[in-house]
């Protein structure tokens, strides 16, 4: 049913050691992580329900819709959210030579770096976020692309816990199963504030975080 496994394996996690699997800790803590937007349709609802969590999560943006969508990138910040780079076009990084994915990851930076730069002069209640982050489109980037990101700083997230919420083949209950299922303390969770993915994200996210809470868990931003 999937190319990818629900929880990623430990080998997996071994033979790529550069890059951030799961973060492991004492107490029992998650980390949220939302890509693809922002978009105006889901990331609001998806902003709007973590407001009512009292609950912080990161942000893996598109640079092509921080620049259609500079308020919604506004609000993520503001509420305390972090962000990370998603590349400009959302690329496909085993399809693309390192070249055209070095200059689509340096454009989504550069629109990061500015938007985040505006908003910090306008609210000087936002915190200053200097934590790199970058996630490569479906988990995919070459080695050359990838000691180049990580020579500039970045931090590479990958996860713990793929929702599959992306995947129609799937039903919203699915979904949820994929991820009280397997988490664990540290994991790293994936949904995605994206159209394609909503009809599981939703019925998805609030279940799960009501259900994770009771058992303890407590949600953090990636830094």
């Amino acid at each position: 049913m999937h190319s990818f496994w629900i929880k990623t394996p430990r080998f997996i996690r071994f033979l790529f050691p550069n890059y951030l699997w799961k973060i492991n800790n004492k107490p029992h803590k998650l980390f949220l992580t939302f890509d693809d937007g922002p978009i105006p349709e889901i990331t609001e609802w998806v902003l709007d329900i973590l407001n009512q969590e009292s609950i912080k999560a990161t942000f893996f943006c598109i640079g092509e819709n921080i620049q259609k969508n500079p308020k919604i990138f506004k609000r993520i910040l503001s509420e305390g959210h972090a962000v990370g780079n998603h590349t400009y076009n959302h690329l496909n990084g085993w399809k693309k030579n390192n070249s055209d994915y070095i200059k689509n990851f340096k454009l989504c930076e550069e629109i990061i770096k500015v938007s985040k730069q505006t908003i910090e002069k306008s609210n000087d209640n936002i915190k200053k976020e200097n934590s790199l982050l970058f996630r490569p489109p479906y988990g995919k980037i070459k080695p050359t692309a990838s000691r180049y990101i990580r020579k500039k700083k970045h931090k590479i997230i990958m996860w713990d816990v793929l929702s599959y919420d992306f995947d129609s083949s799937i039903s919203p209950q699915q979904c949820y199963e994929n991820v009280i299922n397997n988490v664990r303390s540290g994991s790293i969770i994936v949904f995605h504030d994206s159209l394609k993915a909503a009809k599981n994200m939703q019925y998805t996210l609030p279940k799960a975080i009501q259900f994770l809470k009771k058992k303890g868990f407590v949600f953090e931003t990636i830094n």
